[in-house]
């Protein structure tokens, strides 16, 4: 499995269910296809997904995490991640590439007001969970290491509305509205 792969993986999830917007079913959509690959590719999907997942360990991602859902703990920043790789890969890589961008999606907006939520652990499981149902056994523990990119240095205050508004202007106008 490599990326190409997973990204159609996502995008075929994403077409199955009746509501994209649905981050956690798009992750059971996955997990149900990806059950049904031969178990050697499954596990190598691992690998591709912890690669995402440090591709978007990012501090500017994480304070628009924090900007979206109100705040954002160590977990909470792995679920929006998870969130993230269930919107589609142009989705993703325009985050990553310009975190700001997200103001574009009709989903973000200010925290707890009727918008579904920005985090989907479901993600972080989909292999584990394919695995499962396609063997009846937990993927091998030495399937895949993954290593985390330090974070920026430059110190971030999530909580400094001006700080956030210079470097996150779109989503901190829509989310943390004056």
């Amino acid at each position: 499995m490599d990326t190409g792969q997973f990204w159609k993986l996502i995008a075929d999830a994403r077409a199955r269910v009746a509501d994209p917007a649905h981050s956690e079913a798009v992750a059971a959509q996955a997990t149900i296809l990806l059950s049904a690959f031969p178990q050697p590719q499954i596990v190598a999907t691992e690998p591709v997904l912890q690669g995402l997942m440090a591709a978007s360990y990012r501090t500017p991602l994480w304070a628009v995490a924090s900007l979206i859902n109100g705040g954002c703990s160590d977990d909470g920043f792995d679920y929006f991640r998870g969130w993230l790789i269930v919107q589609g890969r142009e989705v993703f890589e325009r985050s990553v590439a310009d975190p700001d961008s997200l103001a574009d999606l009709p989903v973000i907006g200010p925290p707890r007001i009727g918008k579904p939520p920005t985090e989907c652990e479901d993600t972080l499981y989909i292999v584990m969970r394919a695995h499962e149902a396609a063997t009846g056994q937990e993927i091998p523990a030495d399937a895949f290491t993954v290593r985390y990119p330090e974070l920026e240095e430059a110190i971030w205050d999530f909580a400094d509305r001006p700080q956030m508004a210079r470097r996150l202007p779109r989503l901190t106008s829509l989310c943390w509205p004056m």
